[in-house]
């Protein structure tokens, strides 16, 4: 296992993704459904407001968090054009931010480092559908899905704390899940 000899002090990051955008947002739908024909689309939406908003707030949680002060990207904008704009917005509210140093990796390869390297990773910002992905891999790289906590943070505002999992009802009664990823969110 490539994370055998690494200890809690050696790995410390933190995942933010955006999260009212993106495959998310519910626009699309089934067309024909349980026929020969049947068609299925769901579609991505960025904004630059919805990009710039949540990429702004991972260089401000690097600066706050005070580690290794860097900032990654993760997206998949060799493959899906759309994604340009997190690569352009990421690049222009950067300069913002001089003291922060950027990184970049694609959504595969990101997973792969993660596990392989997570040393590596101090603040990652993402999209929704990625970050759904992300989290729930350093969730198993710290120990499992009910380790982790996890915020829908509103900065500001009103803000929703729950295990990274959300409530597990599969398990309700059973007395396996653990409780710390909930007392953590708490």
């Amino acid at each position: 296992c490539p994370i055998k000899n690494k200890k809690p002090e050696d790995i410390d990051m933190v995942v933010i993704r955006e999260n009212t955008e993106d495959l998310y947002s519910g626009i699309g739908g089934i067309l024909k459904k349980g026929t020969p024909d049947e068609v299925a689309i769901a579609d991505m939406v960025f904004t630059r407001k919805g990009c710039e908003r949540v990429i702004r707030y991972a260089f401000e949680t690097a600066r706050a968090r005070n580690k290794q002060k860097k900032v990654t990207l993760v997206d998949k904008a060799n493959a899906i054009r759309a994604m340009d704009i997190w690569t352009r917005t990421f690049a222009e509210v950067g300069e913002e931010y001089p003291d922060i140093k950027r990184d970049h990796a694609y959504i595969d390869a990101a997973c792969m480092w993660m596990i392989k390297n997570p040393e590596w990773f101090d603040t990652v910002v993402t999209s929704n559908i990625f970050g759904d992905i992300l989290t729930d891999l350093g969730a198993m790289v710290q120990g499992g899905l009910g380790i982790a906590a996890s915020g829908n943070i509103h900065p500001g505002r009103i803000s929703m704390f729950e295990p990274i999992h959300g409530s597990a009802p599969k398990y309700k009664g059973k007395n396996v899940a653990s409780p710390v990823g909930a007392i953590a969110a708490a």
